[in-house]
């Protein structure tokens, strides 16, 4: 069985911007010196961090330790944060009841752990395919929100998706979620990230929509994305990302680092109508 270890080093495979050379540089200086190419060295080295996207599989780096290793004290912004609107919190008490936590454990020590999700009443989850991939093909077991166990049967795999079905047994009782519908999602939406991460079973997190059909690679893969500003970190991979309905627009899947350190508020989610579409295709070869 695989362990959750809660904290270590990002695992993945890794992301790169399309936008941007191999060496994740973003050209050439069209400044010159002075000012103006202090300023384009700047933004040049933070678009090369950007460039590096680590699968948010597995445990990870903690996002918030280098802020409390620098002793920062929160200013009058900071404390006067602005209210969580009553449907998010309508929404995520919906959503965390179906969403569970995918532990891996595969041949000579390899694991992995990630999230999934119900999405119907035959106790189909779905989640992420790396994380299966991390565990090297061992046995998954899925942990429920109320703490209880069980060995899933994995249903089919696709990897160029990145999405796997598991199958739990009717003795589960996962309440499944509901999935937006095609095309319905939008810019500046607030949604909710909920997973795993760093192994903290049911853990929410809010932003918005930041960008649609937003552009990344996998390998040799290239995939359209939702781009989210809600936190995602190691151990999200393959939880839902939610409206502020309680309707999955996404499949959390990756996040973008600056020299891995964590969350920086870009992530990205596989979109609804292509996560619909795949496992619709693996329950149906599969059962």
């Amino acid at each position: 069985m695989a362990v959750q270890t809660g904290l270590g080093e990002p695992r993945g495979p890794w992301f790169v911007s399309p936008e941007l050379d191999p060496d994740g540089r973003g050209g050439r200086n069209p400044a010159g010196g002075g000012r103006d190419g202090t300023a384009w060295n700047w933004r040049r080295r933070l678009t090369a961090g950007l460039a590096v996207v680590a699968m948010s599989t597995g445990s990870g780096a903690l996002a918030g330790g280098w802020v409390a290793g620098r002793g920062a004290v929160p200013g009058p912004a900071a404390a006067s944060a602005a209210p969580v609107p009553a449907e998010l919190v309508t929404a995520a008490e919906k959503t965390v009841p179906g969403v569970v936590s995918v532990l891996v454990g595969g041949a000579g020590g390899a694991s992995a752990s990630g999230s999934g999700f119900a999405v119907d009443a035959e106790q189909h989850i779905i989640t992420n395919d790396h994380i299966l991939a991390k565990g090297r093909g061992g046995p998954v077991t899925v942990e429920l929100p109320d703490g209880r166990r069980f060995a899933a049967e994995v249903v089919g795999r696709e990897p160029g998706s990145d999405l796997a079905v598991l199958k739990l047994p009717p003795s589960a009782g996962l309440a499944s979620l509901p999935l937006a519908k095609p095309g319905a999602t939008r810019v500046g939406e607030p949604v909710l990230a909920v997973g795993s991460p760093l192994g903290l079973s049911g853990t929410v997190t809010a932003g918005i929509v930041s960008a649609l059909d937003r552009q990344v690679r996998l390998g040799d893969n290239r995939h359209r994305a939702v781009q989210t500003d809600a936190p995602i970190n190691p151990g999200n991979s393959g939880g839902p990302l939610v409206n502020a309905r309680g309707e999955v627009v996404g499949v959390n899947t990756a996040i973008a680092t600056i020299d891995g350190n964590g969350s920086i508020g870009i992530g990205f989610a596989i979109p609804i109508e292509q996560v619909q579409q795949t496992a619709d295709t693996i329950i149906g070869k599969g059962g």
